[in-house]
């Protein structure tokens, strides 16, 4: 029994921590709006009773990070990915196309596309353990189950505030 006890707590801290939580939330930014701390690596849901909802996200590297106000202009299920040219030109061995459901597509189970002209997104990934640090060439990566919450939760026009 001890040693079945002993095995379930090292498997207890082994797990990862809640991916989300609701904080006190003070600001300027409106009910539904989705504000991206990316200094943090933190994407926060506004909601209207003076609280968000905190995700932790991977953002940009130092070189491709960028702030601003877009909205969303498009919500995908499992979508495929075609790899933008900057992508594609540091690693020419990717296809054009990687289906959605791939284990290899990097855009998860769900994308949240912004709009500004860009090829950005909020979305899952296929690398869990990237999410929290300054990986992506601008995106915005979440845990699956993280950004299958959030789908559920906005709409497209939906406000999206970069900060740093």
């Amino acid at each position: 029994m001890l040693r079945i006890s002993v095995a379930l707590a090292a498997l207890m801290i082994a797990l990862p921590t809640e991916a989300r939580e609701v904080v006190a939330f003070k600001g300027n930014a409106a009910p539904g709006a989705i504000i991206i701390k990316t200094k943090e690596r933190r994407l926060y849901w506004v909601r209207d009773d003076g609280t968000a909802i905190r995700y932790q996200v991977a953002v940009g590297k130092a070189s491709k990070q960028w702030l601003g106000e877009v909205e969303i202009d498009g919500k995908h299920v499992e979508p495929a990915w075609s790899p933008p040219d900057e992508i594609k030109r540091d690693n020419p061995a990717l296809p054009d196309v990687i289906p959605g459901g791939s284990p290899r597509n990097p855009m998860g189970a769900r994308a949240l596309t912004l709009s500004g002209g860009g090829q950005y997104a909020i979305h899952g990934t296929n690398r869990p353990e990237s999410v929290g640090t300054f990986a992506s060439y601008g995106c915005f990566r979440m845990r699956n189950e993280d950004i299958i919450d959030l789908f559920e939760r906005v709409g497209v026009g939906t406000p999206v505030i970069v900060q740093r």
